[in-house]
């Protein structure tokens, strides 16, 4: 294999020659290089295409014998093979050239000019991707005209696994393998920013390529518009699963702000139908309300157990709920009766019964209390989150301080900010 370091433009556009053809006439232009497995740390070329009077046709790199003086690519073999399918390679030239990435190192944002390939060990890989003029300069042809010029020019590159492209390619295969892996190293919140700078139909394509954690996770740091533009890209059953990975509170306000038979649609399609009717009583509440602003995920309790088995039971269904600060104890009806935190809780002997530890002085909330007052409770009485009690005093939820805040900054800001409740297993957890 001929090929030297260098730049994939360099390659493109040159005339492809039979090595056993002495008069070495051209069989066609050289137009791209494709890989089968781009998720490689650093994805071996496995072929080009060439462009030929019959059409585009395809042959390995192994065939290519010499780049000669004139800059002729020197075959074995005449290409004869029809083109690789979409589905099973990533044409490097059709499907990055001048197409959006995300650099994952850097989130943010570019647009590849140019691929940087290295011959290792006799193999031509994909090393990185050049984001800057440079690689513009070198497709216009300047290296050939005035190679100091390039030079002078800063390098701009990305090594190839920190990039993942969002286009729209292969999406049964390569570009999940290539772009949900790598996106997913992101914090929510970066991933959301990326997400925001893109089109619709891009930001679909990135959310598409993530697994539905992930997805939940960048979706509750979004703006409410750019939710909605992304859900009408998405398809129902897709948003539907995403949605089902939310943290209730999000989950319901998202709902809230489309239309009554887009909501009744995505209802209908979550699996967990405890759920579903759960974001169909939230979506009731105003959105500037405790009630709009509640998570049913809170750990309740019944007084008769002690410490230990309590302790027993909530490392049972941990996984189930993210935010166990608090207990709530409660009776049979869901009344509530007193609160715990774990630190009193995993201070207590192991003996001691919950009713003789809990806090009975109770702070809570109505549902229709405002996210200013909400807001204000929580600070007056330096709380992590206040329970949300119907007029029966029944727990209907929480409200958490990260979910207060949000309510009563400006929207932007409080989408960069960290999050109390993470992972979405949200359901109400119950250590009876």
């Amino acid at each position: 294999m001929a090929f030297k370091d260098g730049y994939l433009s360099e390659f493109v556009g040159r005339p492809a020659v039979l090595q056993a053809d002495p008069e070495r006439r051209t069989l066609g232009k050289v137009v791209d290089f494709y890989v089968r497995k781009p998720d490689d740390t650093f994805p071996r070329i496995d072929g080009l295409v060439v462009r030929t009077p019959e059409g585009e046709r395809c042959c390995a790199v192994r065939d290519v014998i010499d780049v000669d003086e004139k800059g002729a690519i020197v075959l074995r073999t005449a290409p004869s093979e029809p083109c690789v399918p979409d589905d099973l390679a990533l044409y490097l030239i059709k499907d990055l050239f001048d197409k959006q990435i995300v650099d994952v190192n850097g989130r943010k944002v570019v647009r590849i000019n140019d691929l940087e390939v290295a011959n290792t060990g006799g193999t031509l890989r994909v090393v990185a991707a050049d984001v800057g003029v440079g690689g513009l300069l070198r497709r216009l042809g300047v290296g050939r005209i005035a190679p100091h010029l390039l030079d002078r020019v800063p390098r701009s590159l990305i090594a190839w696994d920190n990039v993942s492209p969002i286009t729209d390619v292969n999406p049964s295969q390569v570009q999940l393998s290539v772009a949900g892996s790598r996106l997913s190293r992101l914090h929510p919140s970066e991933l959301a920013d990326i997400i925001t700078e893109l089109s619709a139909q891009d930001a679909a394509r990135v959310v598409k390529s993530l697994d539905d954690e992930t997805a939940a996770d960048a979706f509750e740091h979004l703006d409410a518009d750019v939710q909605q533009s992304i859900i009408a890209d998405l398809g129902a059953d897709r948003a539907a699963d995403i949605i089902e990975e939310m943290d209730s509170d999000d989950a319901a306000d998202l709902l809230g702000e489309l239309d009554a038979e887009k909501r009744a649609e995505l209802l209908a399609k979550i699996e967990d139908r405890d759920y579903a009717d759960e974001l169909e009583d939230l979506v009731e509440y105003a959105p500037d309300t405790a009630g709009g602003l509640m998570t049913t995920d809170y750990v309740w309790i019944f007084p008769h157990r002690t410490t230990a088995a309590t302790i027993s039971k909530i490392r049972e269904i941990g996984p189930e709920s993210e935010f166990i600060y608090y207990l709530y104890v409660t009776d049979d009806n869901r009344k509530l009766l007193g609160t715990i935190s774990l630190r009193t809780l995993l201070l207590a002997l192991p003996t001691a019964f919950i009713h003789k530890l809990m806090d009975t002085d109770l702070v809570s909330v109505s549902p229709d209390t405002s996210a200013e007052d909400v807001a204000a409770t929580i600070a007056r009485y330096d709380l992590l989150a206040v329970p949300v009690l119907d007029e029966n005093a029944r727990m209907l939820g929480i409200v958490t301080v990260d979910d207060a805040i949000d309510a009563i900054i400006p929207e932007k800001i409080a989408n960069s900010l960290p999050r109390l409740v993470r992972h979405h297993p949200r359901r109400e957890s119950v250590a009876k």
